[in-house]
């Protein structure tokens, strides 16, 4: 998305970070270590980054501002959503094989 910035990326990887922390605290101290949770937020959190550019690019190739009308002024169903494209099948093989 060309409105991007740095300051809203770096936000974004904090958040991401701070969310993985409290959930490493709350719910899951006997599956992950902090620093793993830390690590594990900060890739999600770039993978959903990459997602989002991803998507642009294929609307923007395909010479669309919307990927559909349902949402109309939101890009789309697949602008909700387009972050898990990536981070979705991440996690499920993270938490699938190498957390056995």
């Amino acid at each position: 998305s060309p409105k991007k910035t740095w300051e809203g990326t770096m936000a974004g990887l904090i958040g991401a970070c701070a969310v993985g922390v409290f959930f490493q605290i709350g719910f899951l101290r006997q599956q992950l270590k902090l620093t793993e949770a830390v690590g594990l937020s900060l890739l999600v959190g770039i993978l959903a980054f990459a997602s989002d550019l991803g998507e642009s690019v294929l609307k923007r190739g395909a010479g669309v501002k919307d990927s559909s009308l349902l949402l109309p002024g939101h890009g789309g169903v697949l602008d909700r959503f387009d972050s898990f494209l990536l981070t979705a099948p991440f996690y499920y093989y993270y938490w699938s094989f190498l957390k056995r």
